[in-house]
């Protein structure tokens, strides 16, 4: 066999294939926490207040939380969806990990 077939054969093992390999399910793991990010993120701030509850049910009577920086009110739901939408895709993170440290 000439060495370009070796090169695109998919079990050779070779360095390119394997990079391709990961770089091929790394975007699926991005994509799929995407895509759950983008369905979740028109309900953040219904989230972020079902969340809230019990600590706003401790705080002191006519008391509120409060933000201490300027993007806080707008990133503190993002931050918790995308957590959220990482926590819910963690059967495709976790698929696709190991379908790449596998053998075979």
């Amino acid at each position: 066999m000439s060495e370009d077939e070796t090169v695109d054969d998919p079990k050779s093992g070779s360095l390119m294939s394997h990079l391709f390999e990961l770089r091929d399910r790394v975007l699926r793991m991005v994509i799929s926490i995407l895509v759950i990010f983008v369905c979740l993120f028109y309900w953040a701030n219904d989230i972020y207040t079902y969340l809230a509850v019990p600590l706003t049910s401790h705080l002191p009577e006519g008391s509120s939380m409060i933000a201490i920086d300027v993007a806080s009110p707008f990133l503190t739901p993002f931050k918790l969806v995308l957590m959220l939408s990482v926590f819910l895709s963690m059967p495709v993170i976790l698929y696709q990990f190991w379908a790449f440290v596998a053998p075979g």
